[in-house]
C-alpha cells in the first residue's frame, strides 16, 4: 500500500483566493491525491483580513489580521511533525525574519519547497498598504532559497536568482488548466473588435502608456477596450469598458476578447512576472500582444502567437494589423491553444511538479516524520 504523503501549504491566502496560488500549484491539488499526496492549508491572511487586505483604510482591521497571521504562523513550529512536506509559496510572513523556517529545516530537518513567481525580493507593495513596508524584511527571499531543499521558480530570470543560494532551483512555469478551467475558445462576433485586458490593481498601471494608442485607433475604428480587474482604472474615454473580476465568469468574460494585452515596463520587477497574462489569452485561443520582457518573449513568438510591441508605433500597427485582417487574426487564434496545451498546461507539467516534492523528501537530511 502506497504511503500517503502530507504537504503542508503554507500561503498567504485562503485556498481559491489568489490566481498567485490558483495558477502555481491549486489547479494541481487532485493530480496530487491520485498521486498520494494528502492537503493541509496555512495561509497566513484569514477570510477576514483578506476581505480588507487591498482596501484603503481599515489599518486596525488588517493589523489584527497580521497579528493573527504571525501567531498561525509560530504555531507551525507545534504541528510540523504531522506533515512530509511543506511547500511555502512567496513568502512565510509579510513581515519580520522568518526564523521559524530555519528551525524546521536546518533542526528539524523537514523537506521544504520554496516557490515564488515574482521578483519579490524587490521592493513592492500596493498603494493601500504602503505602511507594511518599515516591517518587511525583502531580504527574507534569499534566505528562504538557502533553506529549502528545492526551490520552485516561475521563470528562467527567478531561476537565475534562486541559483545564487540554492543549486536545486528548479524551473517551475505558471500553467494553465485546459481541461477543467481554461477550456473553452474565444468567439467574439466581428464588431466591436474587442482589446481585452485582465488584472489586479497592482498591474493597472501598465495600461497608462498603452491608453494613447488604444484611444487614437478608437477614432478610427470601432473597438473596444475590455477591462477586467477587481479595481475600475479610471478611464472616462466611451471605448472603455470595465468588467469587475469574478471568479465564476471569469473564463466567459475573458473568451468575449479578440486579442488580448499585456504591457509592462522594462526594469528588474517586470523580468519577474510570468507571463500569466498572455498565458490566459492564448489558452481561450486569444492572439496576445505582449512586452517582450522576461518570459513573454519565450511565450509569444512574435507573428504566430501575437506580437511582442515595445514603442507606441509597434502596439499601433499590431492593434491595426489584427483589427483589419481577420485571416491573419483567425491564423494566430488556431496556433495560440496548442502552444499552451504543448509548453505551458497543468498536463504537460504535472510530472515536473511530482518530481520536485519527490526531490524535495529525497534531499532532506533525515526521513520525514
Amino acid at each position: 500500500m502506497t504511503k500517503i504523503k502530507r504537504i503542508c501549504w503554507v500561503v498567504p491566502y485562503t485556498r481559491g483566493q489568489a490566481p498567485s496560488q490558483r495558477f502555481r500549484f491549486e489547479q494541481y491539488l487532485d493530480v496530487l491525491e491520485k498521486n498520494g499526496y494528502e492537503h493541509h492549508f496555512s495561509p497566513f491572511w484569514d477570510q477576514k483580513a483578506w476581505r480588507i487586505l487591498y482596501k484603503p483604510g481599515h489599518y486596525w482591521g488588517k493589523i489584527l489580521g497580521l497579528l493573527r497571521g504571525i501567531f498561525r504562523r509560530h504555531m507551525l513550529l507545534f504541528t510540523f511533525w504531522k506533515y512530509d512536506l511543506i511547500f511555502i509559496h512567496r513568502e512565510f510572513s509579510p513581515v519580520g525574519f522568518p526564523w521559524p523556517v530555519w528551525i524546521l529545516s536546518r533542526i528539524f530537518k523537514k523537506a521544504m519547497v520554496f516557490d515564488f513567481d515574482d521578483a519579490i525580493w524587490i521592493p513592492n507593495s500596493s498603494a493601500s498598504n504602503r505602511w507594511t513596508e518599515k516591517f518587511r524584511s525583502y531580504g527574507a527571499t534569499a534566505k528562504l532559497i538557502r533553506w529549502a531543499h528545492v526551490v520552485s521558480c516561475g521563470n528562467a530570470y527567478l531561476q537565475g536568482f534562486a541559483k545564487n543560494f540554492n543549486p536545486h532551483a528548479k524551473l517551475n512555469p505558471t500553467t494553465i488548466d485546459t481541461e477543467n478551467h481554461h477550456n473553452i475558445i474565444s468567439n467574439p462576433p466581428e464588431w466591436p473588435f474587442i482589446i481585452g485586458w485582465t488584472g489586479t490593481h497592482s498591474t493597472i498601471s501598465y495600461l497608462y502608456d498603452l491608453a494613447p494608442v488604444i484611444f487614437s485607433l478608437a477614432e478610427k475604428y470601432q473597438i473596444e477596450w475590455r477591462i477586467i480587474s477587481d479595481k475600475d482604472p479610471g478611464f472616462t474615454h466611451p471605448c472603455v469598458r470595465f468588467v469587475p473580476w469574478n471568479k465564476k465568469t471569469e473564463i466567459k468574460d475573458l473568451a468575449t476578447f479578440h486579442v488580448g494585452v499585456m504591457p509592462l515596463q522594462t526594469d528588474p520587477w517586470s523580468e519577474g512576472k510570468c507571463g500569466f497574462k498572455a498565458l490566459q489569452y492564448m489558452a481561450l485561443g486569444i492572439p496576445a500582444l505582449v512586452s517582450p520582457v522576461g518570459v513573454n518573449s519565450k511565450i509569444v513568438t512574435h507573428g504566430v502567437h501575437g506580437f511582442q510591441c515595445e514603442t507606441e508605433e509597434e502596439w499601433r500597427m499590431a492593434l491595426e494589423t489584427l483589427i483589419e485582417n481577420r485571416a491573419l487574426l483567425a491564423d494566430m487564434q488556431a496556433q495560440t491553444r496548442a502552444s499552451i496545451e504543448e509548453r505551458f498546461s497543468v498536463r504537460s507539467n504535472t510530472q515536473n511538479m511530482l518530481d520536485i516534492l519527490s526531490l524535495a523528501q529525497h534531499l532532506a537530511p533525515l526521513p520525514s516524520s
